[in-house]
């Protein structure tokens, strides 16, 4: 068992403490020792030798003791520099944290790094209970983190610009529009060899035949109405400025998408490789609808160490899944959570989705929370709550999903006698609220139960 692993399993006798308010070139850091209520501070120089020079300042001050590090943030360049140091135990700090509890003793909204550092430290003094030590998962599940983290930015960027595709396109090509889906691999090859619908009807019909044949697109009656689409076609604008702008944004955007297609095919392989060679990849990859996809993202969503949560609430909360009670006097307002890693709430938000075609009770509880007039994603969060339940256990178990196993464990749990037949059954009825009228107003008086 490693250091940081002990120091979760109980609280450890730190040495001291240390707060880093992190920042682009140095750090400020505040550090209090055990036993001293003297607060020392100082900065630290953004770079790996500065770092290693300041833990072995505090390896050697505090010989074979661990101490304990504060900071805002969970990733970055910070946690990547000092998380390689054994005795350095990390407690990150949510900024929303941080910032409630700067307003609260700095109204005026004063902040500077020193005086951010020492608050960081009163809180990872006084407040340690309320945090979690960072504990890196193992290589392959954080290399599945990161990888698929990554793809989904590089696809919403892909996404991005082919919306500023199809922007200028609308402008001067609109047609070719309506011939492909502007994020298909054919419509970037068609475009970066006729740039313009000029260019493309002075093309024989016999040439772009076998350039969509090519291009696995041989659907000969689609590609017919399309060339005969084609000849027929009328350029949208003869505006000699907009059609060389737009011309070159077009070239410039599928240079752009070409690459990311080809970026993203390369974190897809790499995904697919850590995804299979995974230790829980024959539990995720059981569950219906998860899919190639999917699958990776469950693995990274619920990590190695069983440890990580007690019970499937837990699962439910981190995810962001289960909603938030909210309630003040006689208001009580429920709502989704915000504060949540909302990457892995998309991945069991789309998982859930794609279970209703692939799984028969997963479709009849959909339907039974549409017939109750809930929206869409109301009831696909519904059915992500129930799934992550079963999830939660197979993965506490070692085991892959078998719905015929869960059906028998529903019928049985319905069929289960409520209890011993001389045990009596209580009172469901609500109280009655009795009420009076005194000085012109309406209060309470009493209960009738």
């Amino acid at each position: 068992m490693s250091e940081i692993e002990k120091a979760l399993a109980e609280e450890p006798a730190f040495a001291a403490f240390v707060a880093i308010d992190w920042a682009d070139k140095k750090h400020a850091w505040a550090l209090q020792a055990t036993g001293s209520r003297l607060v020392e501070e100082g900065e630290l120089v953004n770079t790996p030798e500065a770092t290693q020079v300041w833990a072995a300042g505090l390896a050697q001050r505090f010989p074979h003791q661990l101490i304990a590090v504060g900071l805002e943030q969970r990733r970055g360049a910070v946690i990547a520099m000092l998380s390689k140091y054994a005795h350095l135990v990390l407690f990150p700090i949510s900024p929303t944290t941080s910032a409630k509890f700067r307003q609260a003793f700095f109204p005026s909204g004063a902040k500077d790094d020193p005086a951010d550092a020492r608050l960081l430290l009163e809180v990872l003094l006084k407040h340690r209970d309320r945090l979690t030590p960072l504990r890196p998962d193992t290589v392959a599940t954080r290399a599945l983190q990161f990888l698929t983290e990554d793809r989904r930015k590089l696809v919403d960027q892909m996404t991005a610009y082919s919306n500023q595709l199809t922007g200028y396109l609308k402008l001067v090509f609109p047609q070719v529009l309506t011939w492909f889906e502007v994020h298909t691999a054919v419509l970037c090859a068609l475009l970066e060899r006729w740039p313009s619908l000029q260019k493309l009807q002075q093309a024989r019909r016999s040439t772009v035949e076998q350039f969509l044949r090519e291009h696995n697109s041989h659907n000969a009656e689609r590609n017919r109405e399309r060339l005969d689409s084609l000849a027929g076609a009328v350029a949208a604008t003869d505006d000699a400025a907009l059609l060389e702008v737009a011309q070159l944004a077009i070239a410039t955007l599928l240079a752009q998408i070409n690459g990311l297609r080809k970026s993203i095919a390369e974190y897809g392989a790499r995904i697919e490789k850590h995804a299979k060679a995974h230790a829980d990849y024959h539990i995720f990859s059981s569950f219906p609808g998860a899919g190639p996809a999917l699958t990776p993202r469950l693995i990274a969503a619920f990590g190695t160490y069983r440890d990580r949560f007690a019970t499937a609430n837990d699962v439910q909360c981190f995810t962001g899944i289960a909603p938030v009670r909210e309630a003040s006097g006689k208001q009580l307002w429920i709502h989704w959570r915000w504060a949540c890693p909302k990457f892995i709430r998309q991945s069991i938000h789309e998982m859930a989705g794609h279970s209703i075609r692939f799984c028969g009770w997963a479709r009849e509880y959909y339907d039974a929370q549409r017939a109750k007039n809930k929206g869409h994603h109301v009831a696909v969060r519904a059915l992500a709550f129930k799934w992550l339940r079963i999830m939660f256990r197979c993965w506490q178990d070692g085991v892959a999903y078998d719905e015929a196993r869960y059906l028998q464990a529903r019928l049985t749990r319905r069929q289960a006698p409520a209890g011993p037949a001389d045990t009596p059954t209580p009172s469901l009825k609500k109280p009655r609220v009795l009420m009076k009228s005194s000085g012109g107003f309406t209060k309470v008086a009493g209960l009738e139960v």
